[in-house]
């Protein structure tokens, strides 16, 4: 059935048909589920080694030809000029972009909720949120509408997402993926992963859209192995697991008790697993939630009504800018901008944002003692499992549910989540992170968890099925 395959699978699979079965997916499915923004309406097919093998775009990723909205108003028309870098090297090596997801206005966001054009569902329980801000990435991969997709991870919005839907999200070391094309929320924390139904094809698809970019300063020269070591074993690792997790009092049990079976996982595989402290863990949140507005506020600057974008005329300059904005962005994303540019303004610089940049570095130094002794670090990926669609409206409530991985943006070190389990009828995820440039470690260690998880077969995630 298409909509189990992986990337491996269509590799021996007859081409011609897998994008009309991904849009005859679509078409059947995406009424109710909502993943997408916009559909291809004449999919590009190149030659190369993965020729006709459909994948989907998170709609902050420019596609040349194709809308690229940040599920925003003020970007609503945007048709973009250009691919981005990582797009670029999907379609040289063949594969055929369907269209683009749905995802949280500009990122900001854990539900997709906060689009400004509407709320996907899980396909798992349609009255639930599929996570955020790749919420409509996940979406797609999970009920098999494509055979992966692309997402962008700020913190934790490939991840979180992947956990709620049950399918796997992997967030590179920063500076491995070029961010050229993906439209900015706070450069130094994203970087854009794959959302895929198996921890190889998330490897293989790194392989193609890893690598130096003359168009991003910010990526590095540096030649990471993501597949050769990828399914030998873990015997003799050591893994560390933050004593924070356990004093979080948001933790759900049932999560609780998932995250406890993958540690007795990790010892049937020959690992070792031992409790550590971090005790700048716990102003991760607080760090970026200073850190990525005041970015934001800065990047966002360009969407003033004059050089690209909604447009609505007023009288004076300043009346154009105000109103071209407030009809443009959503609540989640003005109050962003707010305090982003409260905490860069002169009176609160020091007392906010330069504080927060301590914080991360005194956080980077806590992680990266850790793994200098161990191989992983080990959390649930969420405290908590997909919710109900209108269920939260306190913004610090989303805010935490990012507490296992906004750290891994903030250090810039590689994370995984993959499935393990359920928790109230609903998929949990098991996060995985590693050294900076120890991506083929992290992708291996998940890997192995895959293969022995009790809630896959034969190594293969269950998937929902999606009827109409």
């Amino acid at each position: 059935m298409f909509e189990k395959m992986t990337v491996e699978d269509c590799l021996n699979s007859n081409r011609e048909e897998l994008i009309e079965q991904s849009l005859e997916r679509i078409r059947s499915t995406d009424p109710l589920i909502k993943s997408f923004i916009s559909v291809a309406e004449k999919v590009q097919i190149n030659d190369g080694p993965y020729k006709g093998i459909p994948i989907a775009i998170k709609d902050n990723i420019t596609t040349k030809g194709l809308k690229t909205t940040c599920a925003s108003k003020i970007l609503e028309n945007y048709i973009a000029p250009y691919d981005a870098t990582c797009v670029k090297r999907l379609k040289d090596y063949g594969f055929a972009i369907v269209g683009k997801t749905n995802m949280d206005e500009f990122a900001m966001g854990s539900s997709t909720e906060r689009s400004a054009f509407f709320t996907t569902r899980n396909p798992w329980n349609i009255d639930c949120v599929p996570g955020g801000s790749s919420g409509g990435s996940a979406a797609a991969v999970a009920s098999g509408q494509v055979i992966a997709s692309l997402g962008s991870d700020t913190g934790g919005s490939v991840r979180q997402p992947a956990s709620f839907c049950g399918v796997v999200g992997f967030k590179p070391t920063y500076g491995l993926v070029s961010r050229y094309g993906l439209i900015a929320f706070a450069s130094s924390l994203d970087q854009v992963g794959p959302i895929t139904k198996s921890v190889k094809d998330a490897a293989l698809i790194m392989e193609i859209i890893a690598g130096k970019d003359p168009f991003d300063s910010t990526t590095v020269s540096r030649k990471v192995d993501f597949l050769s070591q990828i399914e030998e074993g873990v015997e003799k690792m050591k893994f560390a697991v933050p004593e924070e997790v356990y004093e979080y009092e948001q933790l759900d049990n049932e999560v609780a008790e998932r995250f406890e079976e993958a540690l007795k996982t990790a010892e049937k595989l020959g690992a070792s697993v031992k409790r550590v402290r971090i005790p700048s863990m716990k102003y991760a949140v607080a760090t970026y939630y200073v850190i990525a507005p005041a970015e934001a506020s800065s990047n966002l600057a360009r969407y003033d009504g004059v050089k690209y974008g909604l447009r609505i005329e007023e009288t004076g300059l300043k009346g154009t800018y105000m109103k071209t904005r407030n009809v443009g962005f959503g609540e989640e994303v003005r109050r962003r901008i707010v305090l982003g540019t409260f905490t860069l303004s002169a009176a609160y610089y020091e007392a906010y944002f330069n504080k927060a940049l301590k914080v991360r570095r005194i956080l980077s130094s806590d992680v990266n003692q850790i793994l200098d002794r161990f191989d992983a670090i080990l959390t649930p990926t969420s405290p908590v499992p997909a919710f109900k669609i209108g269920s939260v409206s306190d913004p610090l409530t989303y805010y935490l549910m990012d507490i296992f991985t906004v750290p891994a943006n903030l250090v810039g070190i590689p994370a995984i989540s993959i499935p393990f389990g359920f928790a109230r009828g609903m998929p949990v995820g098991l996060q995985i992170m590693g050294k900076r440039f120890d991506d083929g470690k992290v992708l291996r260690i998940a890997r192995n968890f895959e293969k022995r998880s009790p809630y896959n077969d034969n190594g293969r995630i269950p998937l929902p099925v999606v009827r109409i």
